[in-house]
């Protein structure tokens, strides 16, 4: 059990040090992966930004997930088209739920972050944070999103995560950091002593102690 996430986040931050020449960049998926995140970012001297990843539902089924929207620049789409095909949900209606979930990506990347500049994560090594994993869906979607920027390799950094979700990511990510995978894993909570919901105002006190990207002519992991 950890005691927190920020002590969760310092023993990855411990784990991935070795990848601190690798000019890194740190994603977190908000809210929970925040504090892991930045505790990695500060260890690796990295620059912080969100991934931000937004389920597309299927017309007369929200709760059934159809694919998700990951934010980006551009926006990135995944979908399962499987499911698509089975359920002859047109293109027309697939865009009209992406671009209502753009705009609430782009509605809570102004909240949270606010101007900060994001991370370009061309030919970086990009380390993917949440402060678990359940199914892995979302995590999927991310690390999908991300593959098409071109980073030069992705890390999955968590935790703790089922064993065989665990697995099933090895295949997605070109390197998978776990702290604990478990057999009998049933939800993320019971692994942390305090796990409560952050609010806006901490995530952008956590954001304030982040290093960030450089705007033009700056260093890299400069304020």
């Amino acid at each position: 059990m950890f005691a927190n996430r920020e002590e969760a986040g310092r023993k990855l931050g411990e784990k991935l040090a070795r990848f601190k020449t690798e000019n890194p960049c740190v994603l977190a998926l908000p809210r929970g992966g925040l504090p892991v995140a930045l505790e990695i970012a500060i260890r690796l001297q990295a620059p912080l930004d969100l991934v931000i990843v937004r389920k597309l539902g299927a017309p007369w089924q929200p709760e059934l997930a159809i694919g998700a929207v990951v934010d980006g620049d551009p926006p990135q789409l995944v979908l399962n088209r499987e499911i698509v095909a089975q359920l002859g949900i047109s293109q027309a209606r697939i865009e009209e739920e992406k671009q209502r979930q753009i705009e609430e990506i782009r509605r809570r990347r102004e909240t949270y972050l606010a101007g900060r500049p994001r991370v370009d994560v061309a030919g970086r090594t990009a380390i993917i944070v949440d402060d678990g994993i359940a199914t892995g869906a979302t995590i999927k979607a991310a690390i999908l999103a991300i593959r098409a920027l071109k980073p030069k390799r992705i890390v999955l950094a968590v935790p703790v995560a089922p064993t065989e979700t665990v697995a099933a990511l090895k295949h997605e990510a070109d390197e998978v950091v776990c702290l604990e995978a478990h057999d009998d894993f049933t939800a993320i909570s019971p692994y942390y002593r305090d796990f409560r919901q952050l609010e806006d105002e901490e995530m952008h006190t956590l954001l304030a102690r982040a290093p960030v990207p450089p705007r033009a002519g700056g260093a890299p992991g400069t304020k």
